[in-house]
């Protein structure tokens, strides 16, 4: 059974910074892209970063490319997504996707909250 689990969310104020972790387990991570999504309240669950197999390619949402950054830890089976210099128009539900081909798997999510 495949789980992705993401932790790491939480409030914080504008300008600070939060490090989201997804831990997969019931799959091989290095055979899938990784990436990581966010709703917010009233919103489509909209695309911020992905990252390829080996870690070789990146991919951002326009808007956060310079102050977001996604990394993998394929021994460790986790993904992560450092978020720096965060925006109260960041705050959404975070979700960690795993996808190969036709295969794709969604974790949970977490809450990130940015005051200003």
């Amino acid at each position: 059974q495949v789980q992705l689990v993401e932790s790491g969310g939480g409030l914080v104020q504008a300008g600070g910074s939060l490090r989201l972790s997804c831990g997969a387990s019931g799959l091989t991570l290095r055979s899938y892209t990784m990436g990581w999504f966010r709703q917010a309240p009233g919103k489509e669950r909209e695309f911020v970063a992905a990252i390829n197999w080996s870690g070789s390619s990146t991919d951002y949402k326009p808007s956060v490319k310079g102050r977001f950054t996604i990394s993998r830890d394929n021994a460790k089976s986790t993904v992560f997504l450092q978020m720096n210099s965060l925006k109260p128009e960041d705050t959404a539900v975070y979700y960690c996707n795993a996808s190969s081909g036709s295969r794709q798997f969604w974790g949970q999510g977490t809450q990130v909250t940015v005051s200003s």
